[in-house]
C-alpha cells in the first residue's frame, strides 16, 4: 500500500515531488487526475479506501490569478470545494494532509517578512479561495498548510520559463519592479515537504516556505537573464504601467524562522536555487 498520494501530480509541484523521491512506488502514489479529481467524492473516496494513505500532499488548486477576477465560481469549487473533498477524506481515512497555500493571502501592504499569526487580507479571488481552503483543511486537525510563492522549476509552466522563452526572441522586456517577494524553486519545496514526512512530525499548523532572501520581478529577471547569458534588455516598470484584472501583494516576504525552527532545516538562498534551475533547463 502506498504511504503519500499526491493529489495534482501531473503539475509544476507534483512533478518536483516525483523528481525528489525518484518515483518510489512503493512509498508514493501519483495518480492520473481522473482517479484523483478533488471535485469527485466518489473517486476520491475508492482512492483512500485502497490505497489507505498516512499522508496526502495536495498540489490541487486553481491558479490563474487573473482569470479567477471573471471566473471566480470554478476557482471556488476547486480552492474550497475541492479541498473541503480532500479534508472529509483524510478526516475520514485517518491521512495527514499537507496542502499547499499562497503568499497571496495578505494583502501585502506592509514591508516586513509576514509570519503566520499575521492577519490574512486577501485582495483577489484567487487569494480568497486560497485562505477559505485553508480553513476547510485545518478542519482535519492533523494538518500542515504550507503556504509558498513565485514557485518556479524545470516543470510546467513558470517565470523562469517564460523570461527564458522571451527573452530569445524579443530585443527588451518591461518587468514589474514595485512587487518585493521571494522565488521559491520547486524542487526545494518538494525536499522540505518530505522531510515532513520523513520526521513523522504531529507540529501541526500553518508554515510559510519559499527560499531566503527578497527581491523584485524585476531583478528575478534580471538574475535569470544573467545566469543564463541571455541578451536581452531589461527595463524597471511600475504595477500601475502594466495593469491585470487582479491586484497583486505589493510585498510578499515571508518569515521562515517557524518552519527553520521547528523543522531544523536550512532553506538555500533564492539565487543559487535558480543557477541549479537553469542549470538543468540547459
Amino acid at each position: 500500500m502506498s504511504k503519500v498520494i499526491i493529489l495534482g501530480a501531473s503539475g509544476q509541484l507534483g512533478n518536483c515531488i516525483k523528481s525528489v523521491t525518484g518515483h518510489n512506488p512503493g512509498a508514493f502514489y501519483f495518480p492520473q487526475e481522473g482517479e484523483a479529481n478533488i471535485l469527485d467524492v466518489e473517486a476520491l473516496d475508492k482512492l483512500f479506501a485502497a490505497h489507505k494513505p498516512a499522508y496526502a500532499i495536495n498540489c490541487a488548486a486553481y491558479t490563474a490569478v487573473d482569470k479567477a477576477e471573471d471566473d471566480s465560481e470554478l476557482a471556488e469549487k476547486v480552492n474550497v470545494t475541492g479541498v473541503k473533498n480532500l479534508a472529509d477524506q483524510c478526516t475520514k481515512h485517518g491521512t495527514v494532509l499537507i496542502h499547499i497555500s499562497t503568499d497571496f493571502v495578505f494583502k501585502g501592504n506592509v514591508a516586513r517578512p509576514l509570519t503566520e499569526a499575521d492577519a490574512t487580507e486577501p485582495i483577489s479571488v484567487y487569494g480568497q479561495t486560497k485562505l477559505d481552503g485553508e480553513i476547510e483543511a485545518a478542519k482535519t486537525g492533523r494538518h500542515f498548510i504550507i503556504r509558498t510563492g513565485w514557485l518556479y522549476s524545470e516543470h510546467g509552466n513558470n517565470f523562469v520559463k517564460t523570461m527564458l522563452k522571451l527573452g530569445t526572441d524579443r530585443d527588451q522586456l518591461s518587468i514589474i519592479a514595485d512587487q518585493v517577494g521571494t522565488p521559491t524553486y520547486a524542487i526545494d519545496l518538494a525536499g522540505f515537504l518530505l522531510t515532513i514526512i520523513e520526521q513523522q512530525s504531529t507540529a501541526y499548523g500553518v508554515y510559510h516556505y519559499s527560499n531566503e532572501g527578497v527581491t523584485s520581478w524585476f531583478d528575478f529577471a534580471r538574475a535569470v537573464f544573467d545566469i543564463s547569458d541571455t541578451k536581452v534588455k531589461a527595463i524597471p516598470i511600475r504595477t500601475d504601467q502594466y495593469p491585470t484584472r487582479a491586484t497583486r501583494p505589493a510585498y510578499s516576504v515571508m518569515d521562515k524562522s517557524k518552519v527553520k525552527e521547528t523543522f531544523s532545516i536550512e532553506i538555500p538562498y533564492w539565487r543559487d536555487s535558480l543557477i541549479k534551475c537553469i542549470q538543468k533547463l540547459g
